[in-house]
């Protein structure tokens, strides 16, 4: 039997109000009732709505569920990975694709719930630039609540953007920010940090969370590692974000002066005359100075680079200029 045809992408100049995005992997038994319920979330809204379905890869018929879906009212657009490659690169695909002003990424599995579809809307209307859903009644084993609430403690102190409830997939964006945060492995979690890059209005408001109905849990411990990763990651961005050139600066400054340091000692041992001592410190004087050189090209590397990325974000910036209040702080509804 003949494969079905992939669907055909409209241009992305065809803008609309609203973009629901949802990752899927191995969950054929939840895209018509996910369909239906974002349908039914979305319809009293008056918005031009489009539903945005990522199939990571999946080796059930998930794919073959979505092209079964109607089309219109709101429109669905599919998109198929060849393989599994994770939720933040089909997560990442969707952002690429979404048409609309306003983005909402949500997981597949039915436990997030799209009635709580209004309220993000509301919030983004406030002025908020991202808002953040909290689970604060999680339908989930001890086994992964557990970890999660350790995560999002430690997740808070080390990035400062204090989020309770980073693994919720139930997050609304305006689009001009989301598109312009780079994501890679398993930084979805990290959005919120990532995104006081540009100084956004964050709020967080509870969210209704459901037992998984169908299919089994994607996440385990296997995924902890990857989040310390991450996050080691995501410090080092942050810390040099905003001073890359400073930082790799004092390292060559400290490089360089333990070089001139070790020269002067070489040539006070070689005029001592034990020439075996003079060789050691000359060799160290010799690797410093290379460090020092090294990063201070880094450092001129480092800060072109960060102009560079400074101006993805400059459209929204502009934008923040105009809003009545900009605030890191995430606030809690």
């Amino acid at each position: 039997m003949p494969l079905p045809s992939l669907p055909v992408i409209e241009p992305a100049i065809m803008r609309c109000d609203l973009s629901i995005i949802v990752p899927l992997y191995n969950e054929e038994e939840n895209v018509h009732l996910l369909h239906a319920a974002i349908c039914a979330a979305v319809q009293s809204l008056g918005l031009h709505t489009e539903i945005v379905f990522v199939d990571d890869g999946s080796r059930d018929r998930t794919f073959e569920r979505c092209l079964a879906l109607p089309r219109t009212d709101p429109t669905l657009r599919v998109i198929k990975f060849r393989r599994n490659a994770g939720q933040t690169a089909a997560m990442v695909a969707g952002i690429d694709h979404a048409r609309g002003d306003i983005l909402i990424t949500m997981d597949g599995d039915l436990q997030n719930d799209p009635r709580d579809i209004p309220l993000f809307l509301e919030k983004i209307r406030e002025g908020y630039d991202l808002v953040v859903g909290w689970r604060h009644d999680r339908q989930d084993h001890w086994s992964r609540v557990l970890p999660s609430k350790v995560a999002n403690w430690l997740i808070g102190k080390v990035t400062g953007v204090p989020i309770k409830d980073n693994g919720c997939s139930l997050k609304a964006y305006r689009a001009e920010l989301i598109k312009n945060i780079p994501l890679y492995n398993e930084m979805h979690r990290f959005i919120p940090a990532m995104a006081s890059l540009a100084a956004p209005r964050i709020a967080q408001i509870k969210v209704r969370h459901h037992p998984r109905r169908f299919g089994k849990s994607k996440y385990g411990f296997s995924r902890i590692y990857k989040v310390f990763v991450d996050l080691l990651t995501i410090r080092t961005i942050l810390s040099f974000s905003r001073r890359p050139g400073t930082w790799l600066g004092i390292v060559a400054g400290l490089a360089g002066g333990g070089s001139t340091i070790c020269l002067l000692l070489s040539l006070w041992l070689l005029a001592m005359e034990p020439l075996r001592h003079s060789v050691v410190f000359t060799s160290i004087s010799v690797l410093l100075g290379s460090l020092s050189i090294f990063a201070l090209f880094l450092a001129l590397l480092s800060q072109l680079i960060y102009g560079t990325a400074v101006k993805r974000f400059r459209p929204f910036l502009l934008m923040s200029v105009r809003a009545p209040e900009t605030s890191t702080r995430p606030s809690l509804g």
